[in-house]
Formats: structure tokens, C-alpha cells, sequence
């Protein structure tokens, strides 16, 4: 858990190595006990239910919502009024509700962060022991804690530097570095446990009314998801992956992460851990294409917003990637203090791919700005200088190889998927100013267009099918994203050569991994990989809109049977093992999960 956002330094890490890196252990003391997992409905409240030899209770873990709007029940709201001015997070981020006018809201709840734990009493008793062990600072730093408050009311302050914790859980006592308690609940009772982040130098908030707390943060993912409209396959999961894409969106910049977790590998025992907490344009735009098209345009309206404070400057300083709040400094280091999960080292924050070319980043974000557009989000002053300015980023660096979708560390290519997004980019351009009259250098653009088309074809195609780059024969899973913006039909024969060629090459235990890294490999990585979840989601995509309606669903039940008990998924799956691997959860799995689900929705509408 890192606060105050999912981007901070860790406060209980014990996911990366053991107990020492921090916890929040809470759990019946009978060792038989058993649990089960489930979220309440269409929320991000986890409820786990115990079953123990002396009664049944449950847990009801949530981050709190701040939200002054979400009680109102005479108040018709817009959906500007739901996501400018309740927007939220995974990790709740801590600042003010910003109202639909862009002022800032005067709410009490400002710079906090809470997360609670109500335990109900379903049947009989269950006794209760939980252990509180905190490491601020990714586990380099051990805070000073004392005890405030009083008896009827104790609470544990624990502060290190600019970040404080309160805990307010009942008595506990100290255990060495640690802090332990106990109580029981009965049927019909319930406990509030929560710690509130805040920072030290400001006095530590008031304690929340727990109940009105968990009715509100009910009352607002469940406003949210109604919005949702999807009437094909796998609804469930199509809600709950949606749902997962709002949370990842700050709630404050409206930066959407890649994922909120780091180092979790790809590989176990591998070094293929990586930070993705971070923003990178391609997920981030591929992301809101999934949210327009269910209808959620003030999202992108934020985002446009995001993106050009991000962006800013001389677009010859453009990154792929970007803090939450658009930060450029994203140092890739090493945490040797953690002996990382599966023991899979090194655990690593930041992230050195913001320093990579990416030919194809631009091209993403343009094609989504154009859906923004003809979704009907109104055009701001600043939206078509913005495009232009990244149309001449791609111009300046037209000649490039680059190091691809994937962020390879081995030599820069002329990957094909790139090369691809770069036509998309300058196609949206000239799409732009012919359609709305924006002006630009329409006919360089279009010139352009024609040239790299060309190019595309006559380099990037060997005995008939797409390649990955433009010296080799390989495939690569990206190329099944080259319909999706336009390039060629969906039925081209070089795309149905390359899909041949992709299932062939690439397909492992049923499921597609995003290249070979055994032949002709560019990644300049040690190690494997497994399958990549969006891959194979986008093959259930070409299926479905080349009439292969049946291996279309087949290989979309059995993807969607990889999700866990709470209907997440990560980056990549393992076959062998049968587990997920990589971080988690993933947005890029999660956004083709819906694209592939929508897409059989439509196939299923169409006449036979």
C-alpha cells in the first residue's frame, strides 16, 4: 500500500518480501478458518467472509470516497458533476473535490487518506487479532510511533519525514516494532478499524463517520456503473473491468495509470520487474477509446487537460510516459532492501523506458483525441494547437527507428506496429483540418501519409504477411492493432496471412504471447515471458469481425476464466504454473477485455 497515491513510497510492503517490509495483518485467530472474497456489487468495497468453528463474520475493506455530492438525493447530477467533481482513485488521492466550474470545493476532508475495515458479525463469534507494522519509504525508513488519544478512544500516530498515519483500530500493544491487538465480534455487531494518511505537518484529521463513509463510497461507484450500457458476452466482467479503468484514473489530474502495482514479475525468480504505476500515453489513450465508446466523454475532457500540462513545451521534449500529475522525472532504481516477490528480483521503481523513442505513442493519442472529437467533446482553445505540436513531434523524428510497443532494451527498430501509428497520427491530422478546417500543412501531411504507406508496404510486408520490424520475418502480436486504426481492412490478405502466421508462431498453450523471445529476439532481455493477456484478447477481436464467431468465443470464455475471484487481471498468465503473472491489475488487459467483449456483442447483431 503506498500513499497517498499509488505512485508514492510504500507504507506496508510486505507484497515485494516479507512481514519486516510492513503489514496490516487482520484475521480470526482459529487457524481453521477459512475465506471467500467477493466486492460489494458494482463497488471497489471488498468484503471477505470468514468462516471459523465459532461463527462467521465478514470484512468489508474500502478506500474512502470524499464525496459532498454522493448523499444528495434531491440532486440530478451530470456526468461532469460525477467525474470532475467526485473523481477518484484506487488510492483515493488526498486533495480537494474540484466542482464542475474547475473551483475547488471547501470540504473538511482535505489532504487525507483512509482506508477502513468494518468487521461484521454474520453468526456465533469470531475472535479477531490483527498486527499493524509500518515502513514508510519503500521499507527504508521506520517511523516514530507513539500512542495519543485516549482510553475509550486510542489511536497509534505513526510519522516519518513529510507522511503521518493515524491509526484509530482499538487498543493495540507494541511488539517490538510492531503493534498487536485483539477483540471478538458477535452476530449483529460490528468494529471500525481505519488508518488515515495526512501530512505531519498539519493536525491529524477528525476520525470518519464510518457509516455515512461506506454509504457514500457505495453510493458512488454504484451511481458510476449504472452509466455503464453493454447488452453482450461476459457483462460482469466487462462492468468490473470499466470499473477498474476509472479507478486507475487519478482522481485529482486525471492521469490514468498503467497499473498499481510495481515488480510484480513477468517472469518468477526472473528480472523482469518493472514499475507501471505510472502514465503511459499509449495505455492511457488506448484507455479512454474503451471509456468513449460507453459513452464517458468529460473523462476525456479531463485527460485532454492532463495531457496538455504534461506535454507542455517543445515537442521535441515529448515522453511516452509521465507521473500521475504529469512528472517527467521517473528515475529507474533498484530496491535492494526488498527480496521481492517469488523472489524475483530486482524490485525496481521509476521506470527507464521514459527515456525510449516510441514512434507509435502519438498515433495512439491522436486517433483516441479524434474519437474525443466526434464523440462530441467540445473543442477547448488549446486542443488543435496540441495536435499539431505532436503531429510536428512525429515530422522531427521521421526517420527513426524506435524502440516499439513492447519498450524493447535491445537495439531501436523500424517496428511496423510504429511505423503504423505514425501514418494514424498524420491520417487524424489531415482527417482533422479536412473534416472541422483546422489549419496545418494539410498537403505535407497528406504527402507524408502516402509516402510511409508505401513504405509500410513495401518494407514492412515479407511472403505476404505483416512483419514485426522491417529485418525480419517474425511476427509480433501488435500487428493484430493495425485494422483497429485503419491501415488496411480487417480481411486484407496480408492481415489474414499474418494472423495465420501469429497463431502459428505464437501461440503457447492456447493463449498468444506478444513475440517470440527465443528466435529472432529484439527485447535484449535474459529470460521469457508468458502469454500477454491483451494479445490474445485481440485476437478474440480479428475473430470476431472476420466471421470466426466460434473460436472467437471459445477463446474469450477461456480468457475471461483466467480472472481472479474478484474479477481482476494482470499482465500476463502463466500456463504452466495456471496463475497471472506480471502487475496487477493491468489496464491494458482490462481495456482489451471490453474491446474483445464489444466486439462479439456486434458480431452477435449482425444477420448470418
Amino acid at each position: 500500500m503506498c500513499l497517498p497515491r499509488l505512485d508514492s513510497a510504500s507504507v506496508f510492503g510486505a507484497l515485494l518480501g516479507t512481514a519486516e517490509h510492513g503489514h496490516w495483518t487482520l484475521c480470526p485467530s482459529d487457524p481453521n478458518a477459512t475465506c471467500t472474497r467477493r466486492y460489494d456489487s458494482d463497488t471497489f468495497i471488498l468484503i471477505t467472509r470468514w468462516e471459523t468453528d465459532s461463527g462467521v463474520a465478514e470484512v468489508h475493506d474500502y478506500l474512502a470516497i470524499h464525496d459532498t455530492t454522493a448523499n444528495a438525493d434531491t440532486k440530478t447530477e451530470t456526468d461532469a458533476d460525477i467525474d470532475n467533481a467526485t473523481d477518484t482513485d484506487t488510492d483515493t488521492d488526498t486533495d480537494t473535490d474540484t466542482d464542475t466550474d474547475g473551483t475547488r470545493a471547501n470540504s473538511q476532508d482535505t489532504n487525507r487518506t483512509d482506508l477502513i475495515r468494518r468487521v461484521v458479525g454474520v453468526s456465533g463469534s469470531v475472535h479477531f487479532e490483527q498486527t499493524l507494522r509500518f515502513r514508510f519509504d519503500y521499507a527504508r525508513a521506520l517511523p516514530w510511533v507513539r500512542q495519543i488519544g485516549s482510553r475509550e478512544h486510542p489511536e497509534l500516530l505513526a510519522i516519518e519525514g513529510p507522511d503521518a498515519v493515524l491509526a484509530r483500530c482499538g487498543h493495540l500493544d507494541a511488539a517490538g516494532t510492531s503493534h498487536r491487538g485483539s477483540f471478538t465480534v458477535e452476530a449483529d455487531q460490528h468494529r471500525d478499524l481505519a488508518i488515515t494518511w495526512f501530512p505531519s505537518h498539519l493536525p491529524a484529521p477528525p476520525a470518519l463517520d464510518a457509516e455515512a463513509s461506506i454509504q457514500t463510497t457505495r453510493n458512488w461507484w454504484q451511481r458510476w456503473a449504472q452509466r455503464i450500457e453493454h447488452d453482450g458476452p461476459h457483462r460482469d466482467l466487462v462492468i468490473r473491468s470499466l470499473l477498474t479503468l476509472r479507478a486507475l484514473t487519478n482522481r485529482n489530474t486525471g492521469g490514468i495509470a498503467a497499473a498499481a502495482t510495481t515488480s510484480l514479475p513477468e517472469e518468477f525468480g526472473g528480472s523482469r520487474n518493472w514499475d507501471y504505476r505510472f502514465v503511459w500515453l499509449r495505455d492511457a489513450a488506448l484507455t479512454l477509446e474503451v471509456l468513449l465508446e460507453h459513452g464517458f466523454v468529460h473523462i476525456a475532457a479531463h485527460w485532454r487537460d492532463w495531457l496538455l500540462r504534461a506535454v507542455a513545451g517543445d515537442p521535441a521534449d515529448l515522453q511516452i510516459m509521465y507521473g500521475l500529475a504529469g512528472e517527467r522525472d521517473l528515475l529507474e532504481r533498484e530496491l535492494p532492501q526488498f527480496p521481492g516477490y517469488a523472489d524475483s528480483r530486482p524490485v525496481r521503481i521509476g521506470n527507464g523506458a521514459q527515456q525510449q523513442y516510441q514512434a507509435d505513442v502519438v498515433g495512439e493519442v491522436l486517433v483516441t483525441l479524434s474519437a474525443a472529437r466526434e464523440a462530441g467533446l467540445e473543442e477547448a482553445a488549446i486542443s488543435w494547437p496540441l495536435e499539431r505540436a505532436l503531429v510536428q513531434s512525429v515530422l522531427e523524428r521521421f526517420d527513426e527507428p524506435d524502440y516499439g510497443l513492447w519498450e524493447i532494451r535491445g537495439e531501436p527498430k523500424f517496428f511496423v506496429h510504429s511505423r503504423v501509428m505514425m501514418w494514424a497520427a498524420l491520417d487524424r491530422a489531415v482527417q482533422a483540418a479536412e473534416a472541422h478546417g483546422f489549419k496545418g500543412p494539410v498537403d505535407h501531411w497528406r504527402n507524408l501519409r502516402g509516402q510511409l504507406r508505401e513504405e509500410i508496404l513495401s518494407r514492412g510486408v515479407v511472403d505476404g504477411h505483416f512483419v514485426q520490424h522491417y529485418d525480419t520475418d517474425e511476427v509480433d502480436a501488435s500487428l493484430l492493432l493495425l485494422p483497429q486504426v485503419g491501415f488496411c481492412a480487417i480481411d486484407d490478405p496480408r492481415m489474414l496471412a499474418t494472423v495465420a502466421k501469429i497463431e502459428r508462431d505464437l501461440m503457447h498453450h492456447g493463449f498468444l504471447r506478444r513475440y517470440r523471445t527465443d528466435i529472432g529476439s529484439v527485447d535484449g532481455l535474459p529470460g521469457s515471458e508468458s502469454p500477454f493477456l491483451a494479445c490474445s484478447f485481440w485476437l478474440v477481436e480479428h475473430y470476431a469481425c472476420t466471421n470466426r464467431l466460434a473460436e472467437a468465443h471459445e477463446l474469450m470464455d477461456r480468457l475471461c476464466a483466467l480472472a481472479n475471484d474478484v474479477g481482476l487481471l494482470s499482465e500476463e498468465y502463466d500456463p504452466v504454473a495456471r496463475r497471472q503473472v506480471g502487475n496487477f491489475p493491468q489496464a491494458f488487459s482490462h481495456l482489451a477485455l471490453v474491446r474483445a467483449a464489444d466486439a462479439l456483442a456486434r458480431a452477435n447483431l449482425k444477420p448470418r
